[in-house]
């Protein structure tokens, strides 16, 4: 537990948002976003919140319940927020939301939602413990409740494909 101080930060200490205009190159023949590309930049903006909140370095561990709702265009102004919704003993949750914003509308359109779990390290990589979340409002005490209930599920998850991998033994892949 090298040079991370433990203790508790509010969810609104540690919250990222970032915008992006679309590009053609980034794109396909469509016109539309690539999905992998707006994965980049869920995990980015979800590693700010997450580097925030432990004030550590931080490396990504997961990402699941990616949803992509609806197509975002070249020219489309992109705006992702993102919250760590819970904290654990060296892991957090963090939930990531991407919207296209309509500038003469002032809309937002939901585009995608993601929760991406990232995990404190020193500078050798090895896990560190953070701070534990303080959720204040009646939403983030629900975001907080539900990121212990996918952590069960994602724990079972992983259970299994072990349990899976070890049963299938050397070269099952070939």
């Amino acid at each position: 537990m090298s040079d991370v101080k433990v203790g508790s930060r509010t969810v609104a200490e540690s919250q990222a948002e970032r915008s992006e205009i679309i590009f053609p190159a980034d794109s396909n023949a469509l016109g539309n976003l690539f999905g992998g590309r707006l994965m980049q930049f869920i995990d980015l903006v979800g590693a700010v919140a997450a580097v925030r909140h432990c004030r550590a370095i931080v490396v990504t561990a997961s990402m699941d319940h990616l949803d992509f709702v609806a197509p975002v265009h070249v020219g489309d102004l992109l705006i992702l927020k993102a919250s760590v919704n819970r904290a654990f003993r060296t892991s957090m949750e963090v939930g990531v939301r991407a919207m296209v914003e309509d500038a003469r509308g002032q809309t937002l359109r939901h585009v995608s939602s993601a929760y991406v779990t990232y995990v404190a390290v020193d500078r050798e990589g090895r896990p560190i413990q953070g701070p534990c979340v303080v959720a204040e409002t009646e939403h983030q005490k629900r975001r907080y409740a539900d990121a212990g209930r996918r952590r069960e599920m994602r724990a079972g998850e992983s259970q299994r494909a072990r349990e899976t991998r070890a049963a299938l033994g050397a070269g099952w892949h070939v």
